[in-house]
């Protein structure tokens, strides 16, 4: 039985036009994610297998392939919940994400800032990858992170809570090669409400990691 499946978009295929195209979304999602779904799956199979042979030759390519893969499947299932065709501006006290307002302006200065540094974080990842804001439960702060293909240059234990992809495919076939402008209009979709459930949920489990003193 496999362990990870390809959950549903939350919306149509059309839902975030302009800024995403109907084609781009039914093959990001329907194709690119369902082969990390496939990528993990597959690669657990061959672990089990490694583990019954007890033959571990591969286990350094299969350990990278786990992580590239399964990063990506939950990279991609958090993205498409962190937009929204209502989305947009910024988050907001009437709009109750208060909570998440302040925790961006704590950890950045202001939203301006923050909204600044994860377009440039996103924007200039080196080949493909993400820019990610992620909760840090050590100091309980926000932080930006650029993420390398799907791994990498992470803070141990931090929480992902709003996503940019920033992989050619997720823009290509609208935007060309201007990840820029992509990136600058990613930001009429956000779903602030679903990003402070997300917030929320990361503090509460933050206790729950084993920190060092």
């Amino acid at each position: 039985m496999a362990t990870y499946t390809l959950p549903e978009l939350p919306y149509d295929y059309s839902a975030l036009a302009p800024v995403i195209s109907p084609e781009i979304i039914e093959l990001h999602h329907d194709k690119h994610h369902a082969a990390y779904v496939k990528g993990a799956n597959d690669t657990l199979e061959q672990l089990a297998e490694a583990r019954d042979k007890d033959q571990w030759g591969s286990i350094n390519g299969l350990e990278k392939n786990l992580a590239f893969h399964l990063s990506g499947h939950i990279l991609h299932s958090i993205y498409w919940h962190n937009m929204t065709g209502d989305g947009g501006g910024e988050p907001l006290e009437k709009d109750g994400v208060g909570e998440l307002a302040d925790a961006i302006a704590e950890s950045f200065g202001s939203f301006g800032k923050f909204k600044a540094q994860l377009t440039k974080a996103s924007a200039t990842t080196q080949g493909s990858g993400w820019g990610v804001l992620a909760y840090e439960p050590v100091s309980g702060r926000l932080v930006v992170e650029q993420i390398y293909d799907h791994q990498g240059n992470v803070g141990q234990g931090s929480v992902p809570i709003l996503v940019f992809d920033a992989w050619e495919h997720a823009f290509y076939l609208q935007y060309k090669n201007q990840k820029v402008d992509f990136i600058e209009a990613m930001w009429r979709v956000v779903n602030w409400q679903d990003v402070a459930k997300r917030y929320a949920s990361a503090k509460e489990r933050a206790n729950n990691l084993l920190l060092a003193p």
